[in-house]
Protein backbone atom coordinates (compact mmCIF):
# COMPACT_ATOMS: atom_id res chain seq x y z
CA UNK A 1 0.00 0.00 0.00
CA UNK A 2 1.10 3.55 -0.53
CA UNK A 3 0.88 5.67 2.18
CA UNK A 4 -0.47 9.36 1.46
CA UNK A 5 2.21 12.38 1.95
CA UNK A 6 0.50 15.97 2.74
CA UNK A 7 2.18 18.44 0.58
CA UNK A 8 2.02 21.95 0.82
CA UNK A 9 3.45 24.90 -1.62
CA UNK A 10 4.27 28.48 -0.13
CA UNK A 11 4.41 31.28 -2.84
CA UNK A 12 2.75 30.78 -5.89
CA UNK A 13 4.69 32.12 -8.89
CA UNK A 14 6.08 30.33 -11.75
CA UNK A 15 8.31 27.99 -9.50
CA UNK A 16 5.11 27.60 -7.41
CA UNK A 17 3.28 26.22 -10.33
CA UNK A 18 6.69 24.53 -11.85
CA UNK A 19 6.94 22.32 -8.18
CA UNK A 20 3.30 21.46 -8.00
CA UNK A 21 3.51 20.17 -11.13
CA UNK A 22 6.04 18.34 -10.37
CA UNK A 23 4.27 16.29 -7.81
CA UNK A 24 1.36 15.87 -9.88
CA UNK A 25 3.74 14.13 -12.27
CA UNK A 26 6.36 12.26 -9.97
CA UNK A 27 4.82 8.65 -9.61
CA UNK A 28 3.86 8.60 -13.32
CA UNK A 29 8.05 8.10 -13.83
CA UNK A 30 8.39 6.58 -10.96
CA UNK A 31 5.96 4.35 -9.86
CA UNK A 32 8.20 2.64 -7.36
CA UNK A 33 7.93 5.55 -5.51
CA UNK A 34 6.94 4.29 -1.53
CA UNK A 35 4.80 7.75 -1.04
CA UNK A 36 2.13 9.65 -3.04
CA UNK A 37 2.12 13.32 -2.91
CA UNK A 38 -1.20 14.43 -1.86
CA UNK A 39 -1.65 18.40 -2.57
CA UNK A 40 -3.31 19.46 0.65
CA UNK A 41 -2.92 23.72 0.82
CA UNK A 42 -1.57 26.66 -1.30
CA UNK A 43 -0.14 29.41 0.32
CA UNK A 44 0.48 32.48 -1.24
CA UNK A 45 0.12 36.51 0.04
CA UNK A 46 -1.36 38.01 -3.33
CA UNK A 47 -4.67 38.14 -3.00
CA UNK A 48 -6.69 35.42 -5.10
CA UNK A 49 -3.54 33.93 -6.45
CA UNK A 50 -4.11 30.92 -4.19
CA UNK A 51 -7.45 30.50 -4.81
CA UNK A 52 -6.69 30.09 -8.27
CA UNK A 53 -3.74 27.78 -7.80
CA UNK A 54 -6.07 25.36 -5.72
CA UNK A 55 -9.15 25.42 -7.88
CA UNK A 56 -6.94 25.00 -11.06
CA UNK A 57 -4.61 21.90 -9.38
CA UNK A 58 -6.56 20.34 -6.52
CA UNK A 59 -5.35 21.73 -3.43
CA UNK A 60 -8.02 21.29 -0.92
CA UNK A 61 -7.12 24.66 0.60
CA UNK A 62 -5.78 27.90 0.56
CA UNK A 63 -4.55 30.71 2.58
CA UNK A 64 -2.72 33.88 1.88
CA UNK A 65 -0.57 32.91 5.23
CA UNK A 66 2.18 30.60 5.63
CA UNK A 67 2.27 30.35 9.10
CA UNK A 68 -1.27 28.28 8.72
CA UNK A 69 0.93 25.77 6.66
CA UNK A 70 3.19 25.58 10.04
CA UNK A 71 0.47 24.49 12.22
CA UNK A 72 -1.45 22.28 9.80
CA UNK A 73 -1.17 18.47 10.92
CA UNK A 74 -2.06 17.16 7.34
CA UNK A 75 1.45 18.79 5.90
CA UNK A 76 4.18 16.80 6.25
CA UNK A 77 6.20 18.11 3.66
CA UNK A 78 6.55 21.73 2.35
CA UNK A 79 8.04 23.48 -1.23
CA UNK A 80 9.26 27.18 -0.19
CA UNK A 81 9.01 28.75 -3.50
CA UNK A 82 8.58 32.25 -1.99
CA UNK A 83 11.09 35.41 -2.51
CA UNK A 84 14.22 35.13 -1.19
CA UNK A 85 13.86 36.95 2.13
CA UNK A 86 11.44 34.61 3.18
CA UNK A 87 13.36 31.71 2.67
CA UNK A 88 14.96 31.54 6.20
CA UNK A 89 11.65 32.53 8.50
CA UNK A 90 9.65 29.77 6.41
CA UNK A 91 12.07 27.30 6.40
CA UNK A 92 13.49 27.20 10.03
CA UNK A 93 9.16 27.35 11.00
CA UNK A 94 8.51 24.33 8.79
CA UNK A 95 11.51 22.70 10.19
CA UNK A 96 10.62 23.27 13.91
CA UNK A 97 7.44 22.22 12.79
CA UNK A 98 8.40 18.74 11.81
CA UNK A 99 7.81 19.52 8.65
CA UNK A 100 10.30 18.09 5.29
CA UNK A 101 11.20 21.03 3.42
CA UNK A 102 12.06 20.98 -0.39
CA UNK A 103 13.08 25.14 -1.00
CA UNK A 104 14.47 26.63 -3.96
CA UNK A 105 17.87 28.20 -4.13
CA UNK A 106 19.56 30.34 -3.32
CA UNK A 107 17.95 29.49 0.32
CA UNK A 108 17.41 33.09 1.88
CA UNK A 109 19.92 36.59 1.10
CA UNK A 110 23.77 34.52 2.11
CA UNK A 111 25.35 32.20 3.70
CA UNK A 112 24.37 32.79 7.51
CA UNK A 113 20.50 32.51 5.82
CA UNK A 114 21.48 29.03 4.11
CA UNK A 115 23.10 28.28 7.60
CA UNK A 116 20.04 28.57 9.66
CA UNK A 117 17.70 26.51 7.74
CA UNK A 118 19.90 23.74 7.41
CA UNK A 119 20.69 23.56 11.24
CA UNK A 120 17.00 23.77 11.87
CA UNK A 121 16.59 21.21 9.54
CA UNK A 122 19.60 18.96 11.03
CA UNK A 123 17.88 19.58 14.64
CA UNK A 124 14.56 18.45 13.60
CA UNK A 125 15.76 15.55 12.20
CA UNK A 126 13.58 16.05 8.58
CA UNK A 127 14.63 15.94 5.26
CA UNK A 128 15.62 18.42 2.80
CA UNK A 129 16.00 19.50 -0.47
CA UNK A 130 17.15 22.12 -2.96
CA UNK A 131 16.36 23.53 -6.26
CA UNK A 132 19.82 22.72 -8.01
CA UNK A 133 18.07 21.30 -11.19
CA UNK A 134 20.48 21.56 -13.91
CA UNK A 135 22.37 19.16 -12.05
CA UNK A 136 19.75 16.66 -12.17
CA UNK A 137 20.13 16.28 -15.78
CA UNK A 138 21.27 12.92 -16.73
CA UNK A 139 23.85 14.52 -19.09
CA UNK A 140 25.30 16.08 -16.69
CA UNK A 141 25.24 13.55 -14.11
CA UNK A 142 27.05 11.58 -17.23
CA UNK A 143 29.66 14.06 -17.27
CA UNK A 144 30.26 14.02 -13.77
CA UNK A 145 30.63 10.35 -13.81
CA UNK A 146 33.37 10.73 -16.74
CA UNK A 147 35.54 13.00 -14.84
CA UNK A 148 35.26 10.76 -11.58
CA UNK A 149 36.17 7.35 -13.94
CA UNK A 150 38.98 9.55 -14.71
CA UNK A 151 38.42 9.39 -18.58
CA UNK A 152 39.80 12.99 -19.17
CA UNK A 153 42.66 12.56 -17.02
CA UNK A 154 43.18 15.28 -14.62
CA UNK A 155 40.79 17.94 -14.36
CA UNK A 156 42.95 21.23 -15.84
CA UNK A 157 40.36 23.96 -16.12
CA UNK A 158 36.49 24.61 -16.24
CA UNK A 159 34.52 27.12 -17.75
CA UNK A 160 31.04 27.51 -16.19
CA UNK A 161 28.59 30.42 -18.10
CA UNK A 162 24.93 31.59 -17.00
CA UNK A 163 23.72 33.81 -19.40
CA UNK A 164 20.00 35.31 -19.76
CA UNK A 165 18.26 38.13 -21.19
CA UNK A 166 15.43 38.04 -18.16
CA UNK A 167 16.46 41.64 -17.22
CA UNK A 168 17.83 42.83 -20.35
CA UNK A 169 14.75 45.24 -21.35
CA UNK A 170 15.57 48.35 -19.89
CA UNK A 171 11.58 48.99 -18.68
CA UNK A 172 11.31 45.68 -16.60
CA UNK A 173 9.83 46.21 -13.65
CA UNK A 174 12.00 46.93 -10.48
CA UNK A 175 10.33 43.86 -8.23
CA UNK A 176 11.98 42.46 -5.22
CA UNK A 177 14.62 41.06 -7.02
CA UNK A 178 16.69 44.03 -7.36
CA UNK A 179 16.50 44.79 -3.91
CA UNK A 180 19.33 44.17 -1.44
CA UNK A 181 16.65 43.78 1.59
CA UNK A 182 14.14 41.46 0.05
CA UNK A 183 16.04 39.65 -3.11
CA UNK A 184 19.77 40.05 -1.49
CA UNK A 185 22.14 39.57 -4.38
CA UNK A 186 20.93 39.93 -8.42
CA UNK A 187 22.47 37.39 -10.41
CA UNK A 188 24.72 35.84 -7.79
CA UNK A 189 21.81 34.44 -5.93
CA UNK A 190 19.80 33.96 -8.98
CA UNK A 191 22.10 32.45 -11.63
CA UNK A 192 25.79 32.36 -9.79
CA UNK A 193 24.07 30.22 -7.37
CA UNK A 194 23.82 27.27 -10.56
CA UNK A 195 27.04 27.96 -11.50
CA UNK A 196 28.93 27.63 -7.98
CA UNK A 197 26.95 23.96 -7.37
CA UNK A 198 27.65 23.14 -11.06
CA UNK A 199 31.47 23.95 -10.48
CA UNK A 200 31.23 21.78 -7.35
CA UNK A 201 29.17 18.53 -8.26
CA UNK A 202 31.70 18.12 -11.27
CA UNK A 203 35.07 18.48 -10.00
CA UNK A 204 34.44 19.28 -6.07
CA UNK A 205 35.42 21.78 -3.75
CA UNK A 206 36.21 25.47 -4.26
CA UNK A 207 39.60 26.47 -2.37
CA UNK A 208 39.48 30.47 -3.23
CA UNK A 209 38.26 32.83 -5.77
CA UNK A 210 38.45 35.87 -7.27
CA UNK A 211 35.22 37.78 -8.40
CA UNK A 212 34.43 41.13 -10.13
CA UNK A 213 30.37 42.25 -10.65
CA UNK A 214 28.99 45.10 -12.39
CA UNK A 215 25.33 46.85 -12.71
CA UNK A 216 24.67 47.66 -15.66
CA UNK A 217 20.64 48.64 -15.93
CA UNK A 218 21.05 50.99 -12.58
CA UNK A 219 17.68 52.34 -12.61
CA UNK A 220 13.98 50.35 -13.09
CA UNK A 221 10.47 51.51 -12.57
CA UNK A 222 8.27 50.69 -9.78
CA UNK A 223 5.59 48.04 -10.74
CA UNK A 224 1.85 49.79 -9.61
CA UNK A 225 0.70 46.29 -8.70
CA UNK A 226 1.49 41.93 -7.97
CA UNK A 227 3.42 41.22 -10.45
CA UNK A 228 4.52 37.30 -11.42
CA UNK A 229 7.71 36.68 -13.36
CA UNK A 230 9.71 39.27 -15.22
CA UNK A 231 6.98 41.72 -16.10
CA UNK A 232 7.51 45.09 -17.66
CA UNK A 233 6.22 48.36 -15.86
CA UNK A 234 7.09 51.13 -18.09
CA UNK A 235 5.58 54.63 -16.90
CA UNK A 236 6.35 53.77 -13.41
CA UNK A 237 8.23 55.88 -10.14
CA UNK A 238 11.84 55.02 -11.33
CA UNK A 239 14.44 53.31 -8.51
CA UNK A 240 17.08 52.21 -8.15
CA UNK A 241 18.65 48.42 -8.89
CA UNK A 242 20.98 47.68 -5.76
CA UNK A 243 22.27 44.57 -6.54
CA UNK A 244 24.73 42.97 -9.36
CA UNK A 245 24.02 42.59 -12.86
CA UNK A 246 27.04 41.10 -14.22
CA UNK A 247 29.68 38.65 -12.16
CA UNK A 248 32.90 37.21 -13.41
CA UNK A 249 34.90 34.88 -11.41
CA UNK A 250 38.19 33.08 -11.51
CA UNK A 251 38.36 29.57 -9.16
CA UNK A 252 40.73 27.46 -7.65
CA UNK A 253 39.57 24.35 -6.84
CA UNK A 254 40.80 21.89 -4.35
CA UNK A 255 42.06 19.93 -6.57
CA UNK A 256 44.22 21.99 -8.61
CA UNK A 257 42.09 22.76 -11.23
CA UNK A 258 41.53 26.37 -12.87
CA UNK A 259 37.70 27.33 -13.23
CA UNK A 260 36.38 30.62 -14.62
CA UNK A 261 31.84 31.55 -13.88
CA UNK A 262 30.18 33.88 -15.22
CA UNK A 263 27.19 35.18 -15.15
CA UNK A 264 24.53 37.77 -16.52
CA UNK A 265 21.20 38.55 -16.44
CA UNK A 266 21.21 41.56 -19.11
CA UNK A 267 22.36 39.77 -21.80
CA UNK A 268 20.75 40.92 -24.88
CA UNK A 269 20.27 38.23 -27.46
CA UNK A 270 21.20 35.06 -24.46
CA UNK A 271 18.10 33.30 -24.01
CA UNK A 272 19.19 30.58 -21.04
CA UNK A 273 22.77 30.08 -22.66
CA UNK A 274 23.68 27.97 -19.51
CA UNK A 275 26.31 25.07 -20.06
CA UNK A 276 30.17 24.07 -18.92
CA UNK A 277 33.09 22.82 -20.39
CA UNK A 278 35.54 21.07 -18.32
CA UNK A 279 38.63 20.21 -19.73
CA UNK A 280 41.59 17.38 -18.35
CA UNK A 281 45.07 16.16 -19.56
CA UNK A 282 43.33 13.62 -21.72
CA UNK A 283 39.95 14.98 -23.05
CA UNK A 284 37.20 17.52 -22.49
CA UNK A 285 33.52 17.08 -21.91
CA UNK A 286 30.92 20.06 -22.94
CA UNK A 287 27.27 20.80 -22.22
CA UNK A 288 24.79 23.14 -23.44
CA UNK A 289 21.46 23.40 -21.64
CA UNK A 290 19.76 24.36 -24.22
CA UNK A 291 20.76 21.19 -26.00
CA UNK A 292 19.64 19.27 -22.75
CA UNK A 293 20.10 15.44 -23.57
CA UNK A 294 23.81 15.95 -25.18
CA UNK A 295 27.18 16.01 -25.02
CA UNK A 296 30.36 17.09 -26.65
CA UNK A 297 33.40 14.41 -25.82
CA UNK A 298 36.35 14.40 -26.60
CA UNK A 299 38.81 11.56 -24.90
CA UNK A 300 41.86 9.38 -25.78
CA UNK A 301 45.54 9.49 -26.48
CA UNK A 302 45.61 11.60 -29.29
CA UNK A 303 46.08 15.02 -26.95
CA UNK A 304 46.78 17.08 -30.41
CA UNK A 305 43.68 17.45 -33.09
CA UNK A 306 41.69 14.62 -30.70
CA UNK A 307 37.98 14.41 -32.27
CA UNK A 308 35.36 15.67 -30.56
CA UNK A 309 31.96 13.20 -30.67
CA UNK A 310 28.32 14.23 -30.09
CA UNK A 311 27.06 11.70 -27.24
CA UNK A 312 23.25 11.44 -26.83
CA UNK A 313 21.86 10.22 -23.58
CA UNK A 314 19.95 7.76 -23.16
CA UNK A 315 18.65 4.60 -20.46
CA UNK A 316 21.25 4.24 -18.20
CA UNK A 317 22.23 7.58 -18.07
CA UNK A 318 20.85 9.40 -14.71
CA UNK A 319 16.73 9.35 -14.66
CA UNK A 320 16.59 9.16 -18.20
CA UNK A 321 15.13 5.79 -18.70
CA UNK A 322 11.73 7.02 -16.10
CA UNK A 323 10.92 9.26 -18.62
CA UNK A 324 12.28 7.92 -22.09
CA UNK A 325 12.81 4.52 -23.70
CA UNK A 326 16.04 5.25 -26.23
CA UNK A 327 18.68 7.67 -26.63
CA UNK A 328 17.98 10.84 -28.07
CA UNK A 329 14.36 10.91 -27.23
CA UNK A 330 14.28 14.70 -25.70
CA UNK A 331 13.46 15.61 -22.20
CA UNK A 332 12.60 19.16 -21.23
CA UNK A 333 13.07 21.89 -17.51
CA UNK A 334 10.28 20.38 -16.33
CA UNK A 335 11.37 16.92 -16.48
CA UNK A 336 14.49 18.11 -14.01
CA UNK A 337 12.04 18.94 -11.40
CA UNK A 338 9.62 15.86 -11.06
CA UNK A 339 13.54 14.38 -10.67
CA UNK A 340 14.11 16.58 -7.86
CA UNK A 341 10.36 15.91 -6.66
CA UNK A 342 11.40 11.98 -6.70
CA UNK A 343 14.52 12.46 -4.99
CA UNK A 344 13.13 14.52 -1.73
CA UNK A 345 9.94 12.53 -2.21
CA UNK A 346 12.61 9.35 -1.88
CA UNK A 347 14.21 10.92 0.88
CA UNK A 348 11.69 11.07 3.08
CA UNK A 349 10.67 7.75 2.66
CA UNK A 350 14.16 6.64 3.45
CA UNK A 351 15.44 8.50 6.30
CA UNK A 352 18.37 9.46 4.12
CA UNK A 353 18.96 12.42 1.72
CA UNK A 354 19.28 11.71 -1.86
CA UNK A 355 20.39 14.32 -4.73
CA UNK A 356 20.67 18.24 -3.60
CA UNK A 357 20.12 19.10 0.13
CA UNK A 358 20.74 21.90 2.26
CA UNK A 359 24.40 20.92 2.86
CA UNK A 360 24.89 21.78 -0.82
CA UNK A 361 23.12 25.18 0.05
CA UNK A 362 25.63 26.15 2.31
CA UNK A 363 28.57 25.02 0.16
CA UNK A 364 26.94 27.42 -2.56
CA UNK A 365 26.21 30.32 -0.27
CA UNK A 366 29.83 30.20 0.59
CA UNK A 367 30.77 30.63 -2.80
CA UNK A 368 28.66 33.18 -3.21
CA UNK A 369 29.22 35.00 -0.37
CA UNK A 370 32.80 35.02 -1.16
CA UNK A 371 31.98 36.28 -4.41
CA UNK A 372 30.54 39.41 -3.23
CA UNK A 373 33.30 39.87 -0.54
CA UNK A 374 36.06 39.71 -3.59
CA UNK A 375 34.18 41.87 -5.60
CA UNK A 376 34.28 45.11 -3.05
CA UNK A 377 37.82 44.04 -1.32
CA UNK A 378 39.12 43.64 -5.66
CA UNK A 379 40.69 40.35 -3.77
CA UNK A 380 41.11 36.44 -3.54
CA UNK A 381 39.32 35.05 -1.10
CA UNK A 382 39.54 31.98 0.49
CA UNK A 383 36.41 29.35 1.14
CA UNK A 384 35.87 27.93 4.51
CA UNK A 385 37.10 24.34 4.41
CA UNK A 386 34.06 22.79 6.30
Amino acid sequence: MVDALGIAVIGFGWMGRVHTQAYGRVRHHFPQLPLRPELVTVAEEVPGRAEEAAERYGFATATRDWREVAADPRVRAVSITAPNFLHREIGVAMAEAGKHVWVEKPVGLGGEDARAVADAVAKAGVQSAVGFNYRCAPAVETARDLIAAGELGAVTHVRVRLFSDYAAHPDGALTWRYERARGGSGVLGDLASHGADLARFLVGDIASLAADTAVFVPERARPAGATAGHALASGGEPGPVENEDYVSCLLRFASGARGVLEACRVSVAEQNNYGFEVHGTRGAVFWDFRRLNELRVGRGTTYQDQPVSTVYVGPGDGEFAAFQPGAANAMGYDDLKVIEAYRFLRSVAEGEPFGATLADAVRAAAALDAMAESAESRGWVDLPTT
